[in-house]
């Protein structure tokens, strides 16, 4: 059985992606994250209940690509390969606390990302059927006891916390200066485009040269 750390991904699909939004090809080197869902099998959403979720689902959720989107990615995709040694992880079934609120930093920005993968929401989330399939109330903010993130099994208890190590991957020495220009309004389009490029050679070496680096995350 799978155990949701797959990292082959289907090219089939790029044709039809690239009709409907331009990106970066790496996009589609970055490791696939299967799940099951019972929930989108009883209601026939997909006949198996799995799930794969791509890096490009995580940036047309955020709507930009970024160390932060990249970084949550993985870590989530890290949390569920550590309660899910042995088989593929079940969406719904994990609850996640963060010890961030929800507008502080990039909190919400990385709850989001890490509830599209596990299910997870908070008050506004799916309230199930008959007491199956609940999502609401599995994420939580503002819980200092969660390290920086705390994932848990519902079935069982067990739970992981991570931190993410961005600094792990640096940033071009040229991009700060060349954000600057483009903040000020003294920028070419050659600088705008030059920027764009570093800031996504650094997502990219996160999310291809990083995806098992275990130095990226701090567990605990």
């Amino acid at each position: 059985m799978s155990d949701g750390r797959e990292t082959t991904p289907d090219r089939s699909r790029k044709t039809e992606a690239a009709k409907i939004m331009d990106y970066p090809a790496f996009f589609d080197d970055a490791p696939v994250i299967a799940v099951h869902d019972g929930l989108a099998r009883f209601l026939g959403a997909c006949s198996d209940g799995i799930i794969r979720y791509r890096y490009l689902d995580a940036v047309k959720l955020a709507g930009h690509s970024c160390p932060t989107v990249a970084g949550a990615y993985l870590m989530t995709r890290r949390a569920l390969a550590l309660l899910y040694p042995d088989d593929m992880p079940e969406r719904g079934e994990v609850s996640v606390r963060f010890s961030a609120a929800a507008d502080e930093g990039v909190a919400g920005v990385i709850g989001s990302v890490v509830g599209m993968v596990t299910g997870a929401a908070g008050p506004g989330g799916f309230k199930g059927i008959s007491g199956h399939f609940r999502r609401q109330h599995l994420m939580h903010y503002s819980d200092a006891a969660a390290g920086e993130a705390c994932f848990e099994r519902r079935d069982n208890g067990e739970s992981v916390q991570l931190a993410l190590n961005l600094h792990r991957v640096p940033a071009d020495p040229r991009t700060g200066a060349l954000l600057r220009k483009i903040l000020d309004g003294g920028a070419t389009p050659e600088d705008a485009a030059e920027f764009a490029g570093l800031w996504q050679d650094r997502v990219r070496r996160i999310l291809i040269e990083h995806a098992d680096d275990p130095d990226l995350y701090s567990v605990a």
